[in-house]
């Protein structure tokens, strides 16, 4: 396993510039002077009158729009002053100098009485004025006017194909000064300012004529991926509970990913950009200022974007409108998996699948997993350290046959696992590597040699000389076996009667997934097994005992899963990089057809397999573009009551999600003998499928729905397979 770097988990974060908060007395039309002097900066900077300022309250100004304008802004305006001195603080020649220097004095005339909250107060006051204005005027109907005070010349298009430019202006006019991005833009209150940003930075509404139209510089195609990883977790921003536990025996499966992912990033050749903060990630992405509700102008910067569940939900609010549009650039490391039915919003929401996490309407191989299992998505993994032949001589000469070593950091992974303990302390000499600060846990039984909280390093030395690796359950998941079982250890694990899912265990609660966990690790259960790891019940004395005596006579060799070496995680994510496009959508082939017949001859696509009931693509059929390439298909019809996910793997393959759009059609009914009394197409996570008891067929109306994991009593679903390459299940024979 790749040790995380330290440098990596503790990079300085850029500490967000700060300003001492103006502490300044307010009283009347003292305050919107103030707020005259730091506005004007971007615009004409003149010493008027308190009675000539355009925010003084009288009579004469209520009835105008700019007031309300005015008003609004007022509020907002505290929240660019540092970005609006930064840029002054730059500014070298004399005439800006002197800007600054009246900006000073004047601010030097207020008397600080430290009260942050009142600045807050007032402006909430302010803005519900601004409110309640905007009610008045809507009642007296008063023109609109700009901001230079002459009434808008430009009219609202009625274009057809911009059905809701009439409405985004009306908008616009209400509450264009609800976020300062809007300014930033140009846009100043008049109906020619919300019509060019609605026209060139948003799209409700048509290119003005009058305008010049430059097009926004395009991306140039470059050998090398630019690539932005966002570690969200890792950010302040969202509480960052994972950075303070990693030298307190807190989970490092996370980090262990992140590092791995930077590191194959880079030895493919490809650019990266880290953020590790919001400011960071604004800044890469070029968001405007203010809250989030304008988009990005021009292109996206990076080809990929890296990040997790914390930073998409950070990118969603600081980048608009504009992560609609390119959240298809989106990859989503996800340790546990997000089904379809969790995934699509509206579904989700009706059908009782909405959870913290999910709903975000990607496609589900744009979330990445620590281990294969869940094939909806795409499976990440990280690195196990591979051995020499040294090393590998050296662990078969220092194995100590009765040494066994429990998987478990925090004490409270060992509390009520006693019993078990004096079972094993029969056979073996027990080590474990608990933290603490000062006192041994208590719930460490006396005769644990217990180490502490080791180095990688020593960890590595540790393992390499026990037989044993026993795990009580929790962490799910982890990377630690697999580090063991590399080291040559067993890895001794309780298995789960009844499995483990967000269904009946409080950890799974509130995870987009229905996965059922059959044991704490069910990748090393399914995928390694035998003699390398051994699963029983742990409620069951006497078979965690013979467990224990059968691993004393096992002769274990060091064994890594291909997909877990270096080259295994290269190899799969330079596959991904290069084939996965989920910014280009093709129709199906054929469509979801309304038609209900195939329109090529032979009258279907589909060949039946020899002495099986599963279908593949003909040959003598051109094949449309697609990844996996479709000459790996093997279509069934399930079982009932059966995933597809449990369809495949009973045929020893890989459920293959990919191909939904492909077999979402009549021929394939007909091709796996369905005997289908009527077709309909509904959005359903079983779907397409067949009624069991009606002989019903149902489409798939929804593609975000296409599911491996629905599974439904009613019916039998058609699944769509496909091979894989011996230790690389994410890839298919023909996938390279």
């Amino acid at each position: 396993m790749t040790a995380v770097n330290s440098e990596c988990i503790t990079m300085t974060r850029r500490c967000l510039l700060t300003f001492k908060p103006f502490r300044i007395f307010v009283a009347g039309i003292g305050f919107f002077s103030l707020c005259f002097l730091m506005t004007s900066l971007g615009g004409q900077f003149s010493a008027k009158r308190l009675g000539d300022s355009p925010f003084s309250i009288r009579t004469e100004v209520l009835g105008g729009l700019e007031s309300r304008g005015v008003l609004r802004k007022i509020s907002d305006m505290l929240e660019i002053i540092m970005k609006r001195i930064d840029t002054l603080s730059k500014m070298s020649n004399s005439s800006e100098s002197h800007r600054l220097e009246e900006l000073s004095s004047a601010l030097h005339r207020f008397q600080p009485v430290g009260l942050v909250e009142r600045i807050q107060a007032i402006a909430q006051n302010v803005s519900d004025m601004a409110i309640r204005m905007e009610q008045i005027l809507k009642k007296t109907n008063i023109p609109a006017r700009g901001q230079d005070g002459v009434t808008g010349q430009c009219e609202v298009p009625k274009d057809p194909r911009y059905p809701d430019c009439a409405s985004k202006v009306d908008w616009m006019r209400a509450r264009w000064t609800s976020d300062p991005c809007y300014s930033f833009y140009g846009v100043d209150g008049s109906d020619c300012s919300f019509l060019i940003y609605l026209s060139e930075v948003e799209w409700f509404c048509p290119p003005l004529a009058w305008r010049n139209q430059s097009s926004h510089p395009t991306t140039s195609s470059l050998p090398k991926r630019q690539i932005l990883v966002h570690v969200g977790f890792l950010t302040e921003e969202s509480g960052d509970v994972f950075s303070p536990k990693v030298l307190k025996g807190g989970p490092l499966g996370e980090m262990v990913q992140w590092a791995d992912i930077l590191t194959t990033l880079h030895v493919l050749g490809h650019n990266l950009k880290i953020s590790l903060s919001v400011k960071e990630l604004q800044g890469s992405l070029g968001v405007p200022p203010g809250r989030g509700s304008c988009p990005l102008i021009g292109p996206l910067p990076f080809d990929l974007i890296y990040t997790d569940y914390h930073g998409l939900q950070q990118m969603k609010q600081h980048m608009g409108l504009s992560f609609r549009q390119h959240r298809c650039h989106i990859r989503v490391i996800d340790t546990f998996g997000t089904e379809p039915a969790y995934n699509n919003e509206e579904y989700a929401t009706l059908h009782g699948y909405r959870t913290n996490w999910g709903y975000w309407n990607l496609n589900c191989k744009q979330y990445m997993t620590m281990f294969p299992h869940t094939p909806d998505n795409s499976f990440m993994g990280f690195v196990t350290e591979e051995l020499n032949q040294t090393e590998r001589f050296n662990i078969k000469r220092d194995k100590v046959n009765n040494m066994a070593v429990v998987y478990g950091k925090e004490a409270s992974m060992w509390k009520g696992e006693e019993k078990l303990l004096t079972i094993l302390h029969r056979y073996m000499d027990i080590h474990g590597t608990v933290y603490y600060e000062a006192q041994r846990p208590p719930e460490v039984p006396a005769f644990v040699r217990n180490h502490g909280l080791l180095p990688q390093q020593e960890l590595q030395q540790l393992l390499r000389k026990a037989k044993l690796f026993l795990g009580f359950g929790f962490p799910y998941e982890g990377p630690a076996p697999l580090e063991a079982i590399a080291n040559g250890c067993v890895f001794l694990q309780p298995k789960f009667s009844p499995p483990h899912s967000s269904l009946n265990h409080e950890f799974f609660r509130g995870k987009p997934t229905s996965r059922e966990v059959s044991s704490q690790h069910p990748y090393t259960e399914q995928y390694i097994g035998k003699p390398h790891v051994i699963t029983v019940d742990f409620n069951n004395s006497q078979e965690f005992e013979t467990a224990v005596q059968d691993i004393l006579k096992e002769k274990v060799e060091p064994f890594i899963p291909y997909e877990y070496t270096c080259e295994g995680m290269l190899e799969r994510v330079n596959a991904y990089i290069q084939h996965q496009d989920f910014c280009h959508h093709s129709s199906p082939f054929p469509t979801a057809n309304e038609s209900r017949s195939w329109p090529g001859n032979p009258p279907s696509p589909f060949l039946q397999l020899p002495n099986s009931t599963a279908l593949i693509w003909a040959p003598n059929i051109t094949a449309p573009a697609c990844w996996p390439p479709l000459s790996a298909l093997r279509l069934f019809l399930s079982p009932e009551a059966s995933s597809c996910v449990k369809t495949c793997q009973d045929a020893g393959l890989i459920c293959e999600p990919s191909y939904f759009p492909f077999i979402n059609s009549m021929e394939a009914f007909n091709g796996l003998n369905a005997q289908c009394e009527s077709l309909e197409a509904e959005k359903n996570h079983v779907f397409p499928a067949v009624h069991v008891d009606r002989r019903e067929c149902f489409q798939q109306k929804e593609p975000l729905l296409f599911s491996c994991a629905g599974v439904s009593a009613k019916h039998q679903r058609l699944c769509p397979c496909r091979d894989y390459l011996y230790g690389q299940v994410a890839l298919c024979r023909d996938c390279l």
